[in-house]
């Protein structure tokens, strides 16, 4: 099992904030996992954001960094301030 924290408009247009998945044999990177909810279609397409960032066990990563099951994966979206 793996969990999946959103943040910010993510959570907002997914309506929560936190899944709890469980594990796929096939999973190698964070790129699998957001491929895994991309395919339940609307609104889990908002993850296709060519600006998402993401994060592995409280790390800022990209999303070919390795995953492995008991990891918490985090996805938001850039953020900017000013």
């Amino acid at each position: 099992m793996i969990t999946v924290l959103f943040f910010a408009r993510y959570k907002e247009e997914l309506q929560t904030d936190k899944l709890q998945l469980d594990w796929q044999e096939g999973w190698q990177s964070l790129e699998d996992v957001r491929a895994h909810l991309i395919q339940r279609g609307t609104p889990w397409t908002t993850l296709e954001d060519p600006s998402l960032m993401c994060a592995r066990n409280q790390e800022m990563c990209s999303l070919d960094t390795a995953v492995r099951a008991g990891d918490e994966v985090a996805f938001f979206p850039m953020v900017t301030g000013g």
